[in-house]
């Protein structure tokens, strides 16, 4: 029955498709994605997938629109070759931070995407850690919404250790997410709270909800992007009293100066997971990284066999 289970990648993150195929134990379909001299897009799959189960490995990262073009030309190539079915496997969602309009005449760019990809043909959707809940919302199909939630708390547990553990929210939207690590390891939960005083060009006064004083923090985020946000996060909780500050974050966007930034910062380690790959520009002795890939093939096998996905976070 695993014949009928066909992986393809885009040329957005080719070596977690590859660690994602071995995982399951099925060979990358053979394809080519390439641009013309004028830029355009263009792929062709090089094996047959009339009838079979395919899964695209396509992240719409840096660069966004490209990887994001390419995702919707092979669906509908996929389609066009008379698929049974086509999941579209996007680690980190693009476009995810536009999610409402909070402002007049805005885009919501989250459900444009989500419309453009079932438009194109995909049969599910499968990502991790979505900036907002709602966008499974946006999809008129099945949506596996995955959570790095566990391989945090591995790593956690492994390699930390939860004596003196708090978990902190960088600001008051992150606390469902850091409530649920606290929850899972019995740690205490506090939250960064950033407020403007007086007018929109005055400085702006943080405060820290909870106890951090002599206690080991760990910053839990989905996205770090110029990481001005999270590294002003540590050197609060520094200056509370904590003995030391760590981030762990999904998605590692790192638009510069994000590194220089970390490098700069109090943070002692900044643990990311690859749903992005990391050039060597990005490499830094604080940025530790952890596979998705597990989590990824595990999800691919169980929707191919049928079976819950769901369970993979009891």
């Amino acid at each position: 029955m695993q014949d009928s289970l066909v992986v393809l990648s885009g040329n957005a993150h080719p070596e977690l498709a590859k660690k994602i195929s071995e995982k399951i134990g099925v060979p990358l379909g053979e394809m080519e994605v390439f641009k013309f001299a004028d830029d355009e897009s263009f792929c062709k799959i090089n094996v047959n997938i009339r009838k079979r189960d395919v899964f695209i490995i396509q992240p719409t990262c840096r660069p966004v629109n490209d990887n994001l073009m390419e995702l919707l030309i092979i669906i509908d190539a996929c389609k066009r070759a008379s698929a049974r079915s086509i999941t579209a496997v996007v680690p980190y969602y693009g476009y995810s931070r536009t999610d409402k309009k909070d402002q007049p005449r805005v885009p919501i760019t989250a459900k444009l995407v989500a419309d453009l990809l079932t438009v194109a043909g995909a049969n599910r959707l499968i990502s991790i850690d979505l900036h907002a809940e709602a966008i499974q919302g946006f999809f008129n199909i099945p949506v596996d919404h995955l959570y790095a939630l566990p391989i945090f708390i591995h790593y956690i547990k492994e390699e930390l250790g939860i004596e003196d553990l708090v978990i902190v929210s960088p600001d008051a939207g992150g606390v469902a997410r850091a409530r649920a690590h606290a929850k899972r390891l019995g740690a205490e939960l506090a939250i960064v709270d950033k407020r403007r005083v007086g007018n929109l060009d005055e400085t702006e006064v943080y405060n820290v909800i909870g106890d951090v004083k002599g206690k080991r923090c760990v910053l839990i985020d989905d996205i770090i992007d110029t990481a001005g946000s999270i590294t002003k996060a540590g050197e609060v909780l520094k200056e509370k009293g904590a003995k030391e500050v760590r981030a762990m974050v999904t998605h590692p966007v790192l638009s510069p100066p994000a590194v220089e930034r970390i490098e700069q910062s109090p943070l002692e380690e900044v643990v990311v997971t690859d749903t992005i790959p990391l050039p060597p520009e990005k490499y830094s002795k604080k940025i530790t990284v952890l596979t998705v890939s597990e989590l990824l093939a595990e999800t691919i096998k169980r929707i191919f066999y049928g079976e819950s996905v769901s369970s993979l976070f009891v």
